[in-house]
């Protein structure tokens, strides 16, 4: 039986389907299946290039053009691609049209050409935005065209150095079903752009929305199709905000980009854990510093707890920048290897400063800061704790834990709470071993006991 490909997409899921259908056979819902235009092997087929060894393929490095600015380049490794797409989402209002504004500029004053694609916003408000940012250049032209079509077109009369497209749910196929922002229009746009960027060797910035749960909108093809994806993360009331790598052909993905948000838009933080730190205040119960990996780039963030007394059924577990999941892990932890029950008290948990610490190595510094907050006891301001915490109790070993006390004894601590078998510490910072919890709660000076008192 000769092969054939599937005639039907689902513009709510992206499913293909060989033949319609009332039910989408993939996400459920009805009368979503629309006929993809050109279905058909001979409308996928292509001259494929004949095989050659491996071993002959040039492995020049790629070229690379910074953007200038400064955390976007570390991020990307150094700059764009040629002929690459790069995707950047994040939050509405979160500030990726104000990086991209700042970044055009900036490419542009390198004698660049920079093609910006205004689909949701009016070319008056982009140049209000790129006036207030000071990021107004010669070398920047501007459109509000939608149609891809349209968009193509200005690329061929440019010939751009870079395009940046806001955003990639806002333009449309004209020669495919469905809405701008539908999957069938998403993924036939962004496949559109990304076959022009191949073949002018241009490089094309997409920024996408995401969903409530944080996902970046539109068909999963989109993130495959693109060569780089960016999250642009913060919470809009901090300054803050990382810029990270999810994916990325060129380089690695574990760098970290970090901003602050001011009145002249973003700047970039060559030293985000002072910034963390810059309004710690010493000796408060419930409060404790964790050295913390982001992607390559250590950072020393401050965890603060607080323990109340409620009348209430079912506690209250609140935290912010911190799974809450691993909370109930803690405290789980706390009461079985510890024996310090939390089950009549609300507990809250803070990672100070809008960041957000998904990481192991922040175990046991929270663990600290809860019988801290409990017992209303301080910990030494001058102590930071770094270390996973097992089902036993135990203190398990992190990564990179050489390069978390660097960045302590830069800051000037003194002691740092580690696993047992972790390197030698910088000069100037003492080394505390932990083997479990309750040993380290016994030699902070906390009495497990009377915390035990005080919880029964």
């Amino acid at each position: 039986m000769a092969h054939t490909d599937s005639s039907f997409l689902c513009q709510s899921c992206g499913v293909s389907a060989h033949k319609w259908a009332g039910q989408c056979p993939g996400c459920g819902e009805w009368n979503t299946l629309v006929e993809r235009a050109g279905s058909g092997r001979s409308a996928m087929s292509a001259t494929a290039s004949p095989a050659v060894a491996l071993a002959d393929v040039d492995a020049a490095p790629q070229r690379l053009a910074p953007t200038g600015v400064e955390q976007l380049d570390a991020v990307l490794g150094g700059g764009l691609v040629p002929g690459s797409v790069t995707l950047l989402g994040g939050e509405p209002g979160i500030g990726k049209s104000t990086l991209l504004v700042q970044a055009a500029g900036a490419i542009a004053r390198g004698d660049k050409v920079v093609l910006y694609v205004s689909a949701e916003e009016s070319v008056a408000q982009v140049r209000e935005r790129a006036g207030r940012l000071r990021s107004v250049a010669d070398g920047v032209f501007i459109t509000d065209a939608v149609d891809v079509h349209n968009i193509i077109a200005e690329i061929d009369k440019l010939r751009p150095d870079v395009v940046i497209v806001d955003s990639i749910q806002s333009v449309y196929q004209p020669s495919q079903p469905g809405t701008s922002g539908s999957v069938t229009q998403v993924r036939e746009a962004a496949q559109s752009l990304v076959r022009v960027a191949r073949a002018t060797s241009t490089s094309i910035v997409l920024v996408g929305h995401v969903t409530k749960e944080g996902n970046l909108a539109g068909p999963r093809v989109l993130e495959h199709v693109v060569d780089t994806v960016l999250t642009f993360e913060g919470d809009r009331h901090h300054a803050l905000r990382f810029l990270r790598a999810v994916k990325h052909r060129f380089g690695s993905t574990r760098g970290l980009g970090v901003f602050e948000m001011g009145p002249t838009g973003l700047v970039s933080v060559d030293d985000p854990s002072r910034l963390f730190l810059a309004d710690r205040r010493p000796g408060v119960p419930g409060s404790i510093v964790a050295p913390v990996m982001e992607g390559n780039r250590p950072l020393l963030v401050e965890v603060q707890a607080l323990v109340v007394e409620t009348p209430l059924a079912s506690p209250r577990r609140v935290v912010q920048g911190f799974d809450q999941r691993r909370l109930s892990l803690l405290l789980a932890v706390l009461e079985r290897r510890c024996g310090i029950a939390l089950g009549k008290a609300d507990v809250f948990v803070s990672v100070v400063g809008g960041a957000k610490v998904s990481e192991p190595g922040a175990d046991l510094p929270v663990a600290l800061a809860v019988v801290s907050a409990f017992l209303d006891e301080a910990i030494d301001p001058d102590i930071i704790a770094c270390g996973e915490v097992g089902l036993g109790g135990e203190v398990r070993q992190v990564t990179e834990i050489d390069r978390r006390l660097a960045e302590a004894a830069r800051l000037g601590f003194s002691m740092v709470i580690v696993p047992s078998g972790s390197p030698v510490a910088p000069g100037g910072l003492r080394v505390r071993r932990a083997i479990g919890v309750e040993e380290t709660l016994g030699r902070l000076g906390f009495g497990v006991d009377r915390a035990r008192e005080i919880a029964g």
